[in-house]
C-alpha cells in the first residue's frame, strides 16, 4: 500500500515540466489607403500631387484643342508655352518677375518687422490686447485694394505705394494671428517658470516667445501667400513693370496665353517660396514635431 501511494508522486517528479500555453500571434491589421487620417508615404504623396496636375492639363488640352472653348477665351497649353517663351526672349519678362518678387518680400518683411512685436505684446499683456484689438480687428476686414486711391495720393505711383498696399494687407493679419498664438501658451509652463523664480521678463523671453516661435513662423508662411494676391492688385493700377502689369497689357490685347502664363509663374514662385519656408521652419524648430 505504501508503494502504491508513493507511485504518483514519483511519476509526477519524473514527468517533464508542462510547457506554457502558446500565445496566439495576432497579425497587424493592414492599413487601408483611404482610411480616415491614415498617413501616406512621401512617394505616394508626390505621385498623387503630380497626378492632379497631369489630369488638369489633359482636361485643359481637350477643352481647347478639341474646339470646345474658343482660343479668344482660353489659350491651349502649347499656345501658352509659346507665349511664355516670347515673354522671356522678346519682352524681358524676367525683369517683371524680379520686380514683383522684390515688392512681395519688401512689403511682407516691412509688415512682419512691425506686426510680430505688436502681436507678441498683445498676446502677452491683456491690457495691450484690450487697447489694440478692436482697431486691429476693424482694419483686418478692410480690403487692401480700397486704400490704393489714398496711397496714390500720399505716395504717388512709385514703389512705396505698392509696398504699402502689401504692408496694409499683411500687417493686421500677422498681428492678430501672432497674438492668438502667443496667448495660447500652456499655463502650466508659465506657472512652473514662476515657481523656479522667473520674473515677468523671463516669462516672455524664455517661455512665451520660444513656445510660440513655431506657430509664429507658420503664421508668416501663410501670410506670405496672401501677400502675393496684394502685389498683383497693386500692380494692376499705375504700374509700368511687374507680373500684374504684364497681365493687364495682355488683357488689353486679348492674349490669354500670356495671361495664363503669368498666373502660372505666380503660382510656381509662390509654391517654391512656400516649400522653402517649410524647410527653414523644420530646421529651426525641429523640436516642435516631437
Amino acid at each position: 500500500m505504501s508503494q502504491m501511494s508513493q507511485m504518483p508522486s514519483a511519476m509526477v517528479a519524473a514527468a517533464p515540466a508542462s510547457r506554457p500555453a502558446a500565445v496566439p500571434v495576432v497579425a497587424p491589421a493592414r492599413r487601408r489607403a483611404l482610411a480616415p487620417l491614415e498617413p501616406i508615404g512621401t512617394r505616394a504623396r508626390v505621385l498623387l500631387g503630380l497626378a492632379f496636375f497631369v489630369v488638369f492639363v489633359l482636361v485643359w488640352a481637350i477643352a481647347t484643342l478639341g474646339g470646345f472653348v474658343p482660343p479668344t477665351f482660353l489659350a491651349s497649353p502649347p499656345t501658352m508655352v509659346k507665349e511664355g517663351w516670347l515673354l522671356f526672349t522678346e519682352y524681358g519678362f524676367i525683369g517683371d518677375i524680379g520686380m514683383t518678387v522684390w515688392r512681395v518680400f519688401g512689403g511682407f518683411l516691412l509688415a512682419a518687422v512691425f506686426a510680430v512685436p505688436l502681436g507678441i505684446a498683445m498676446g502677452t499683456w491683456k491690457a495691450v490686447e484690450a487697447f489694440f484689438e478692436p482697431f486691429v480687428s476693424f482694419c483686418r476686414y478692410l480690403p487692401a485694394s480700397a486704400f490704393i486711391p489714398l496711397l496714390i495720393l500720399w505716395a504717388g505711383l512709385g514703389e512705396m505705394q505698392k509696398l504699402l498696399v502689401i504692408f496694409i494687407g499683411s500687417f493686421f493679419q500677422i498681428v492678430l494671428m501672432v497674438a492668438v498664438t502667443v496667448g495660447g501658451a500652456r499655463r502650466d509652463l508659465v506657472e512652473a517658470a514662476y515657481t523656479l523664480g522667473a520674473n515677468s521678463r523671463g516669462i516672455v523671453a524664455r517661455v512665451l516667445i520660444p513656445g510660440a516661435a513655431p506657430g509664429i513662423a507658420e503664421t508668416l508662411r501663410l501670410v506670405l501667400g496672401w501677400a502675393w494676391t496684394y502685389v498683383i492688385v497693386a500692380e494692376l493700377i499705375g504700374s509700368s513693370s511687374g507680373i500684374g502689369h504684364m497681365i493687364t497689357d495682355s488683357q488689353a490685347l486679348l492674349n490669354t496665353g500670356q495671361i495664363i502664363f503669368g498666373i502660372i509663374v505666380i503660382g510656381v514662385i509662390g509654391l517654391l517660396s512656400d516649400f522653402a519656408f517649410k524647410a527653414i521652419n523644420r530646421r529651426l524648430f525641429a523640436w516642435a514635431a516631437l
